[in-house]
């Protein structure tokens, strides 16, 4: 299974609430409801992945507690405890032509405009101004780096994205 068919992972299943099974949710969304957008979830019990659907869910305090279809009970409940939430590549929404996930983004390869290859994007730190691409930098980079920060500022120094072709074209000194 390649990395755009694995399911991406929202959120993860908190500590049970009450005794009618209901449970807190941690969710990595945009927006913390916006785990809510989608259904069915995938949560992943016992390194396997399997479907479940939201029954219901609300705000408790500042935290979010749902009911999941099935889950009846606190001791089911604890038993689902620590288990990632998830939903596959296709559930997740359709971006403008400008607009990218960051998991379309981990493993292209970055050049500069001048032709050099600074590496391959292994992750996205967020920052609270802009996105920064960190870069592995190849094996025998001419200037000695490990890797590189590049922040992601589309035209001052991020100049193209081909998610397709996993290329990323930047105009970023190599040695900086």
């Amino acid at each position: 299974m390649s990395d755009n068919q694995q399911p991406i992972v929202l959120g993860k299943l908190g500590s049970s609430h009450g005794i009618k099974g209901w449970l807190k949710i941690t969710s990595y969304a945009d927006s913390v409801e916006g785990i809510f957008d989608y259904s069915p979830w995938l949560i992943k019990e016992q390194g396997v992945w399997r479907e479940v659907k939201v029954a219901q869910w609300r705000f408790q305090g500042k935290a979010l507690v749902a009911e999941l279809e099935g889950v009846t009970t606190r001791e089911h409940a604890q038993m689902l405890t620590n288990c990632e939430i998830a939903i596959l590549p296709e559930q997740m929404k359709e971006l403008a032509d400008d607009e990218f996930y960051h998991r379309d983004l981990i493993g292209c390869a970055v050049t500069n405009i001048n032709g050099y290859n600074m590496g391959i994007v292994d992750q996205i730190v967020e920052t609270g101004s802009n996105d920064v691409l960190l870069v592995k930098a190849n094996a025998k980079d001419a200037f000695g780096k490990a890797e590189r920060m590049i922040p992601f500022v589309p035209e001052q120094f991020i100049k193209q994205v081909d998610v397709q072709g996993k290329q990323i074209l930047v105009d970023w000194d190599p040695d900086f």
